[in-house]
């Protein structure tokens, strides 16, 4: 799923459902911040896409509750 793909999505949500997913990608965040850390990263790249991810839900979060 593409960066478009997935706003749209987002969008689509409501404030449940957005802090849902908030929880699930600060989970994945945290597991991949601890294989970092025992050195089993083998994607590292993985860690920005998650911080990325997570600005965006919290952006339409923002959003959503303010409309």
């Amino acid at each position: 799923m593409n960066n478009s793909e997935y706003v749209k999505s987002l969008r689509g949500k409501d404030a449940k459902a957005l802090d849902e997913e908030l929880a699930a990608l600060r989970r994945e965040q945290f597991n991949l911040r601890m294989q970092q850390a025992a050195g089993q990263a083998t994607k590292p790249h993985l860690m920005r896409d998650a911080r990325k991810k997570i600005a965006k839900v919290k952006t339409i979060a923002r959003q959503v509750k303010a409309s």
